[in-house]
């Protein structure tokens, strides 16, 4: 899942073949460390310590996890448990734990990821092939729906998870199963062979990242004609659908905004990416730059979040993002995280860090539970009422957005989560060169090995909470290197050299060059004081209102905060000044204006509604990945707005 990042494992690791095209990689997992007591040191170390294991009992509970079993017995399957695309979430978990042993080795760990290896393995074909919902007794014939049938998209998965391993620890059994499925791919989807794709774009970013991995150009090879297929019709359209929800109604050279299913749309990107690197297209690179650059600036929203309609779990068109529909699906979240960080990686354009910021705070760390063990699906923005609890023991329908529940009858998003949470670090720094640019700031240290020697870096922060970013150099080379800082774009920064006075600095990027001693120390200042931000008025459903912010936190309103008898769409901020810091959110000053409602059966009146009395009242703003932390409420992040536009 992390491109072109690395981690230096046990003697015999393969190390990764890194495209020379990439004057920048990311950092390897033992060369960036998140504090344990810092805001994502926390949230790894629940992931390890719950979320894992959380995953592990439910797909065994549900039969997940038996439909291998029960593939390696030769068993007539009469009925498969879960989605055709389940087998996916065991490779996402594996992922997940791949990673996580490199950045904190477990025994306990790895006898887990040992056992669920061993179940995938038995599963395989003697050709290559795996899958446990199709070509075996009892179960359709092999590629028989490649619209809807996920095959492809699992073995993508399942090639991501051994990226994962490859990277961390070398060969293994893991390793072995992704090879065997990435020749079957290859002989039967091959230039000269069958001449299909998934209907659900990943199998082309596994390719390019495994063949990466392993040094095999045949995997980037099939990666690059699978995307050089889509778009030409030749996926066939069921009901309710259409041609560019499989991103297959026009070729990705040719597109200038990404459409249709958004996690489909955003792996796809990402393979895409990977390939137009590997085989230097310039051109396709471009392309999908213009394409990001469009979708974010008219079809993403405040969070990050990205796919604005429920029926296709889709991209709306430029400026349709109403926010109490909002759907921003965490799996999209998860994937728009991974195109932006190949982009950065081939532009080293800072835009993109922003954006990964934007959407690991408000989407990534929104969908767990403080404990790791339920989950949002969907992150709408606003809801109107309060959502019934989910049910703590049971598989739940694929929530709206409301509540968090423990399993979803779909629940792609608690493994997507997991894997991100253990491999985060990837998308902390970048080493290009002399240069260690900090991309994601929270307390952290870093060891960087240059051309020159290792740099090694300490970050004191309190971040997000607070916006002071101490850099301590604990060793550097006897050279001119440059420690390179973000400077985020919704921000005011200021910035204190080693011996300097602070400066004012542009957004982008902050460049300190100089023949570093321990014990040298920069500091970057970030303005985290609570703002307002307006949306554009082309954005219908969101005119007349304001959201407020706190450095990376998109900030909400929860109803547990209201006075008795008062509703959230009846409050209107002041727009004065009146905000002000509150820990970690902030509060506004407000009032309540109800309307005098009409008496007909319908929403409208011939005549203006009237205001009736007001109540004042000071708001508290909480952080959106908060909320609903309290208990099921009313939520909105756009608030109507005194004098807006």
């Amino acid at each position: 899942m992390t491109a072109h990042s690395r981690v230096r494992g046990n003697a015999d690791a393969i190390a990764p073949v890194v495209a020379t095209a990439l004057p920048r990689r990311g950092v390897g997992l033992d060369e960036f460390r998140w504090s344990p007591d810092g805001f994502w040191g926390e949230r790894q170390s629940t992931n390890r310590d719950a979320t894992f294991a959380h995953c592990v009992a439910w797909m065994d509970r549900v039969g997940w996890l038996e439909n291998f079993d029960r593939v390696a017995r030769g068993e007539v399957t009469e009925a498969h448990a879960g989605w055709e695309f389940s087998d996916s979430e065991i490779y996402k978990l594996l992922e997940g734990m791949a990673w996580e042993m490199a950045r904190e080795p477990s025994d306990a760990l790895a006898a887990t990821y040992a056992d669920l290896v061993a179940r995938v393995a038995a599963a395989q074909d003697a050709d290559g092939y795996l899958c446990t919902a199709f070509g075996h007794p009892g179960l359709p014939e092999r590629y028989s729906d490649l619209e809807m049938g996920h095959e492809l998209y699992n073995v993508g998965h399942l090639l991501q998870a051994a990226v994962a391993r490859v990277r961390s620890h070398g060969e293994d059994p893991l390793v072995h199963v992704a090879r065997r499925a990435a020749d079957h791919v290859c002989r039967e989807f091959g230039a000269d062979a069958r001449q299909g794709l998934c209907g659900h774009p990943e199998i082309e970013v596994g390719l390019a990242e495994f063949g990466r991995a392993v040094g095999e150009p045949r995997y980037i090879e099939q990666a690059r004609l699978f995307i050089e297929r889509r778009g030409h019709g030749t996926l066939a359209v069921r009901p309710l659908l259409s041609a560019d929800y499989f991103q297959d109604d026009i070729p990705v050279s040719q597109a200038d905004v990404l459409r249709g299913h958004a996690v489909r749309a955003l792996y796809l990107s990402a393979g895409a990416a990977d390939v137009a690197v590997e085989t230097g297209d310039d051109e396709l690179l471009e392309t999908l730059r213009r394409q990001w650059s469009r979708t974010v600036e008219r079809r993403t929203y405040l969070t990050g979040g990205m796919g604005s309609r429920h029926q296709d779990e889709g991209f709306g068109a430029d400026w349709e993002l109403p926010p109490d529909r909002a759907y921003c699906e965490t799996c999209a979240g998860v994937a728009s995280t991974m195109f932006a960080w190949r982009l950065y990686l081939a532009t080293g354009q800072a835009q993109y860090a922003d954006l990964i910021e934007r959407t690991l705070f408000n989407v990534i760390a929104t969908s767990p539970s403080a404990e790791g063990t339920s989950f949002f699906y969907s992150n709408p923005l606003q809801v109107r009422e309060e959502a019934p609890a989910a049910v703590a023991n049971e598989v739940n329908m694929r929530a709206e957005g409301g509540v968090r529940a423990p399993w979803f009858d779909v629940s792609c998003c608690p493994t997507n989560v997991s894997r991100t949470m253990a491999s985060l670090a990837a998308y902390a720094a970048s080493i290009e060169g002399d240069t260690v640019a900090l991309l994601q700031y929270g307390a952290s240290t870093v060891v960087a090995p240059l051309a020159s020697g290792v740099l090694k870096l300490r970050v004191q922060t309190a971040y997000p909470s607070d916006g002071a970013i101490r850099v301590v150099v604990d060793e550097a080379p006897d050279a001119e290197v440059t420690v390179r800082l973000r400077v985020p774009a919704w921000s005011r920064a200021s910035g204190t050299a080693p011996g300097g006075e602070p400066e004012s600095l542009a957004r982008g990027w902050w460049d300190v060059t100089r023949v570093w001693s321990p014990g040298d120390a920069v500091l970057l200042e970030l303005d985290t004081a609570p703002r307002v931000t307006w949306p554009d008025p082309r954005i219908d459903a969101q005119r007349g209102t304001v959201a407020i912010e706190r450095g990376p936190l998109v900030l909400c309103a929860e109803s547990h905060d209201l006075p008795e008898g008062v509703e959230l769409d009846d409050v209107v901020v002041a727009l004065d000044g009146s905000l002000a810091a509150d820990a970690d959110g902030a509060t506004v000053s407000a009032v309540a204006r109800p309307v005098s409602g009409a008496s007909g059966a319908v929403a409208y009146a011939r005549e203006p509604y009237e205001p009736l009395a007001e109540t004042p009242l000071t708001l508290p703003l909480v952080p959106y990945f908060r909320w609903a932390e309290r208990g099921p409420s009313a939520m909105r992040v756009f608030l109507r707005a005194e004098g807006s536009r």
